[in-house]
């Protein structure tokens, strides 16, 4: 798809109108760790936007804080090269570092007003949920810019967590006002087809890319199917 967004913020254009219109217009949102077994995250971040990804968040539960800012750095500058959005998980503090453009907490994490309150207006923020009653409560936060709604299917990547099926997906899509994206075992496929078929026209995956050969021809076919 080609945006007439521009890849940075102009001199008369907020730095939060541009991260809104970049989120406005997301349909894929990549969480990955910092490739550390791999020894290659430049070129596989530069390889998932390319591919197509709107959004890549660095997950990595392993990395202390410096390291994990160090890594931010990298996801920043190649968000930065392609007009792309990048987002920190859970640590405001590492957020508010590295001018992150998009902050995601969970449930049991910082309310809104209390991120809102360590970043101050101008950065996105995002929220988990897991059941129809938290996905109401961050559809009618004002200060919730998307949501994310799953896992649809069990993943490894949340190991305990139950699978909320395609059902709640559909609930959703029939009141949400908010941005939001179905995330949990998703990939290329009948998959893929179930959350259409739901009303979900934005997904966020993890293995479906960082476990591809080809992370760009991943991202571009998962890309292709969400429309």
């Amino acid at each position: 798809m080609t945006s007439d967004i521009p890849p940075h913020p102009s001199g008369s254009e907020s730095r939060r109108a541009w991260r809104d219109a970049r989120l406005a217009e997301a349909r894929l949102y990549l969480c990955t760790d910092a490739r550390t077994a791999q020894g290659d995250l430049p070129e596989f971040l530069d390889a998932a936007y390319v591919g197509g990804v709107d959004v890549i968040q660095l997950r990595d539960k392993t990395l202390e804080a410096r390291a994990e800012i160090t890594a931010l750095e990298v996801l920043k500058a190649t968000a930065a090269r392609h007009g792309k959005l990048f987002s920190v998980n859970d640590r405001a503090d590492v957020a508010l570092l590295t001018g992150a453009d998009v902050f995601h907490v969970g449930q049991g994490d910082l309310t809104s007003a209390q991120a809102r309150a360590v970043l101050g207006p101008d950065v996105i923020l995002g929220r988990s949920t897991h059941s129809h009653e938290q996905a109401l409560a961050a559809d009618a936060d004002p200060e919730t810019d998307y949501f994310c709604v799953g896992p649809v299917w069990e993943t490894p990547t949340k190991p305990g967590r139950a699978a909320v099926g395609t059902g709640l997906l559909s609930t959703v899509a029939a009141s949400a006002r908010t941005p939001w994206f179905a995330i949990g075992g998703i990939a290329v496929g009948s998959r893929l087809d179930e959350i259409r078929q739901a009303g979900a026209t934005r997904a966020v995956v993890v293995r479906a890319i960082t476990s591809a050969g080809d992370p760009a021809a991943a991202a571009r076919e998962l890309k292709e199917e969400l429309g």
